[in-house]
């Protein structure tokens, strides 16, 4: 099958058209930002990409379109395949069909954790000779590729709340009918397609009802949202973690201690190079949803001592004169402060310089904007980026007082960040995209 992908540089799409390859099928796509790495990794593929949506395309003649949910009405290339008439699905979709049909599908869904939780997942399964396939929204670096066909029925999936595509409004995760699935958490996100969060919740109860009688659900049980969910109707056994009398961890970020408990006590711990209440609810649910496809809790335990964590997940992007440069993908305002609070148990009195892109589609909304000063209130000092914003930074950051700097310009941004910096202070950078390079901006300008 010859398939033709818009949108394909995307982290999802990207994922979609490499399986796609390793299935045995021809790929081409196009996208409006062809750039490393993405385009570096497909074009290793032998993946022949356009820049641009130019409806000379259609004369590839595909067997069928397969269409991401960056693409729009209006958009030349998609106008044109609909008023040809030519065959088109959603990347989900065609997923579903041609790659998790008749698999032991692994859902990992929540608005917080997914990428993190997914990766342990399928590096818990590796470990255990299981050779899984997977489809994660970032890069696991045990691995170093975000997507595998995999040898083996299992495949661990990144289960997205966010929109199809421009022809199916559900939620991506809809489409892969997993027979195990990780509930982590659930709060109000995605602001220009949800007008609340009983929307989000009601996505997540067509999930539930979508899992099979001999299925799990491993659900947070500390989160009123999930339970709401499940009380919708739920017809697939549950096993809650993070909540008293159920599996739960604990540890040390200093030791770098994990411990797992039951309902029955201690079950076993093990050392590991996380920090984090966040990641040590991540491992539980990873852990519960490993022994489902019989890896035993203590093995998964064991494998998590050789876990390393997610590009751009509190990733040392480098070290100059005695200051640390972190990347890390936070950007809503519970995983800023989740992030910013982790690094302050582990750096201690150091001061933390949070350097921050409000550049999501719910952030460019300003519809979380006054939560940012809580959700920075343990850094020292405060930067953001305001260009292209909708609403006043300034305004909205008033709160830290002095503590906060707001500048539309990137290259006036890094000088304040570096006029600011001092030895032994930790450069926080927040961000869902490539802020314009500003790690190594900031980076040379240390060096200089």
């Amino acid at each position: 099958m010859h398939i033709h992908i818009l949108g394909i540089c995307g982290t999802f799409m990207g994922g979609v058209a490499q399986l796609a390859v390793a299935a045995g099928h021809k790929v081409t796509g196009c996208d409006a930002n062809v750039y490393p790495p993405m385009s570096d990794q497909l074009r290793g593929a032998g993946i022949e990409i356009t820049e641009g949506f130019d409806t000379s395309q259609l004369a590839l003649n595909p067997d069928v379109f397969v269409v991401g949910n960056a693409i729009s009405r209006g958009n030349p290339l998609l106008e044109a395949i609909l008023d040809a008439g030519l065959p088109y699905v959603s990347g989900p979709q065609w997923l579903a069909e041609h790659v998790l049909q008749g698999r032991w599908v692994l859902g990992v869904a929540g608005t917080h954790g997914k990428t993190t939780t997914s990766a342990m997942l399928a590096w818990i399964l590796e470990d255990a000779n299981m050779a899984p396939g997977f489809l994660i929204g970032g890069v696991p670096l045990n691995f170093g590729v975000s997507a595998r066909i995999g040898d083996t029925p299992f495949f661990v999936i990144e289960a997205d709340e966010y929109d199809t595509a421009f022809c199916d409004k559900r939620s991506k995760f809809v489409h892969y009918r997993p027979r195990t699935v990780v509930l982590n958490n659930l709060e109000f996100d995605h602001a220009d397609v949800f007008s609340d969060l009983a929307a989000i919740e009601t996505q997540f109860h067509h999930l539930v009802r979508t899992l099979p009688a001999t299925g799990l659900i491993v659900s947070n049980g500390a989160e009123h949202s999930l339970e709401r969910v499940l009380k919708r109707g739920c017809w697939t056994p549950v096993t809650r973690f993070n909540a008293t009398d159920s599996y739960r961890t604990a540890g040390d970020d200093a030791s770098g201690e994990l411990i797992l408990h039951g309902p029955e006590g201690e079950i076993g711990r093990t050392t590991w190079t996380l920090t984090g209440d966040h990641n040590r609810a991540n491992a539980c649910a990873a852990l519960l949803a490993a022994r489902h496809v019989g890896v035993p809790l203590d093995k998964g335990l064991e494998a998590l001592s050789r876990f390393i964590n997610v590009k751009r997940r509190m990733e040392v992007r480098g070290r100059v004169r005695g200051i640390t440069v972190y990347d890390d993908f936070a950007h809503h305002p519970t995983a800023i402060a989740t992030t910013v609070t982790g690094l302050r148990r582990k750096v201690g009195q150091a001061r933390i310089l949070a350097v921050l892109e409000p550049r999501s589609n719910t952030m460019k909304l300003g519809t979380m904007k006054s939560q940012l000063p809580d959700s920075l209130s343990e850094a020292d000092a405060a930067f953001c980026y305001a260009a292209n914003l909708g609403w006043d930074a300034r305004e909205a950051l008033a709160p830290m007082g002095d503590r906060a700097t707001v500048d539309d310009d990137l290259e006036r941004l890094v000088g304040h960040i570096v006029a600011t910096a001092r030895p032994g202070d930790q450069i926080l950078v927040m961000s869902n995209g490539g802020f314009g390079g500003i790690h190594g901006k900031i980076l040379a300008a240390l060096g200089q």
